[in-house]
């Protein structure tokens, strides 16, 4: 990394405490998370090696809810604090009317084979028969619930065609919910060294009609003997719970951030000369992503609120398209800042290293000189 220094002038905003105003902040809104414990009640979830799932996913629920509960601007609402049986379209319906944020479903895998790893699912079409695989198995949970031919439209759980309609109402959320779950499955790989089974899409009926970003977490397979042992252990569940709540927070701040007004106060501003860091780093490209779809675009200034320099790759069969290129950090994170001034509030910084995407994290850390 080579450092530099450069001179520009930037304007500095005075204003009085009554003209300083934000929607998240002014109002003192708290930022909502819906927290939801897959299964419960008669519906056990998977029984991995003898272990229940459905008190696995509410242990982990519980310590995720304490570690948020810890920051005042967070209120936490659980589907579920004990061992009952909440309907799916119920768990959703929980969020939705608290007008949540965020909506967090946590839940354990299974498998006939020795697989392990965690995977972080958001609402989309099944890329392959094993997302559809597991995506079935937690819909079937309807089959539990009394009128559920009425309740879910003639919803089928086995048919890839049901899914369809329901997943294209939700896209609008989907760059968020990609960006949630991108900051959980970095902390579970590099924070406690899990087997990365990445970020994925298939159609989960918990995630369909909860309308904000929503992603549903396989912490792990309790099949496994190793993965299922540490997932009910109390150690293994507070690691999880952590690395989980640690991912929210991220995922806060970026909104937070994204929603901070920008004010001007002519009589009161004044030009400074000041010093910025200019932070270089070799063979690292970092872009702004802002948005993720499966409508492919032309990466013109027009579709993109006047945003130049936009770039589109196809990745995971979705269009992601991103803002600037440049091998200069502190540069990357201002125009960040513009994307979300533009209305992109959930931008992230990506980071691709000889065109490989590569964690942010650990470029950062990196000591490469």
């Amino acid at each position: 990394m080579k450092t530099h220094y450069f001179s520009i002038f930037v304007f500095l905003l005075f204003s009085f405490s009554s003209g300083y105003t934000s929607n998240s902040f002014a109002q003192n809104k708290p930022f909502i998370v819906v927290l939801d414990a897959g299964h419960g009640g008669k519906d056990p979830g998977n029984r991995g090696n003898g272990y229940f799932e459905k008190d696995i996913a509410l242990n982990i629920v519980l310590a995720v809810g304490k570690e948020l509960e810890k920051n005042k601007n967070i209120k936490v609402i659980y589907t579920r604090k004990t061992d009952v049986f909440i309907e799916l379209r119920e768990r959703s319906a929980i969020a939705n009317r608290a007008k949540a944020d965020l909506f967090v479903s946590i839940h354990c895998n299974a498998h006939h084979s020795a697989a392990s790893g965690t995977e972080t699912f958001v609402l989309g079409l099944h890329k392959s028969q094993a997302n559809f695989e597991i995506a079935k198995k937690e819909n079937q949970v309807i089959y539990l619930e009394d009128n559920y031919q009425e309740t879910y439209g003639g919803f089928d759980p086995n048919s890839p065609e049901s899914v369809i309609g329901l997943i294209l109402m939700q896209e609008e959320y989907l760059d968020q919910s990609i960006e949630v779950a991108s900051y959980i499955q970095d902390n579970f790989t590099h924070q406690l060294h899990r087997n990365d089974r990445s970020v994925k899409q298939a159609g989960f009926l918990v995630l369909m009609s909860s309308y904000m970003p929503s992603v549903l977490i396989e912490t792990g397979f309790l099949t496994n003997k190793e993965e299922g042992a540490y997932l009910n252990s109390k150690n293994g569940q507070q690691e999880m719970a952590i690395a989980i709540s640690k991912a929210i927070h991220d995922y806060h701040k970026s909104i937070s951030l994204g929603n901070m007004e920008t004010f001007s106060f002519p009589d009161n501003t004044i030009k400074e000369e000041v010093i910025i860091k200019e932070d270089i780093y070799k063979d690292v490209l970092f872009k702004v992503q802002i948005a993720a779809s499966s409508k492919k675009l032309d990466p013109k200034p027009q579709n993109f609120k006047g945003l130049k320099e936009i770039s589109r790759a196809k990745e995971d069969g979705l269009f992601k398209y991103y803002y600037g290129a440049t091998s200069n950090y502190n540069k990357i994170k201002n125009m960040q800042q513009v994307a979300k001034q533009k209305g992109y509030t959930s931008a992230f910084i990506v980071a691709f290293k000889k065109e490989k995407k590569v964690p942010v994290s650990d470029i950062l850390k990196s000591n490469t000189n």
